[in-house]
């Protein structure tokens, strides 16, 4: 299903859903963000997804981690919550979907980069090169507020 991404756009639609869903900021042992290329949108962006009956959120982390890159991680912490209303997902199945996310922190546990349904490229960034890509802003305010290692969780 394709989406496309508003962000504080007047000719945006309006809304006309909220799911709760969760994205995950993981480093690896040299400060390495895990990026997935998303089949979506094509933009690059941290492994996420919505919250499924009878899951803990921290589950649904857990598992949009390995089901978009691989990847299996634990989770020490959150990064933030992020729930802009001026920031909308349209899909083409005519669902739009105001932002309500809670972006973890994690650390890869085992499992090897690849690819799935939801994602085109899986890779580990350094910091430095995350200007090269392709990256929402609502999903670069998420890699910076990791990059901070905050003593409280961003809430915006």
């Amino acid at each position: 299903m394709a989406r496309t991404e508003y962000y504080d756009d007047p000719q945006a639609p309006k809304a006309n859903s909220i799911v709760p869903a969760v994205t995950v900021f993981v480093l690896d042992a040299q400060d390495r963000v895990l990026l997935i290329r998303r089949t979506d949108n094509g933009l690059w962006a941290i492994p996420g997804g919505a919250q499924d009956f009878g899951e803990y959120i921290a589950e649904t982390a857990v598992r949009e981690t390995k089901e978009e890159s691989g990847i299996d991680v634990e989770i020490t912490g959150i990064v933030g919550i992020y729930t802009d209303p001026r920031h909308v997902m349209a899909y083409s199945d005519g669902e739009v979907r105001q932002q309500f996310s809670i972006c973890f922190r994690a650390y890869p546990v085992g499992g090897e980069p690849s690819t799935s349904s939801e994602s085109s490229e899986v890779r580990w960034v350094r910091r430095e090169d995350l200007s090269s890509l392709s990256v929402h802003p609502s999903m670069r305010l998420r890699i910076d507020h990791g990059y901070e290692h905050r003593q409280e969780p961003y809430i915006g």
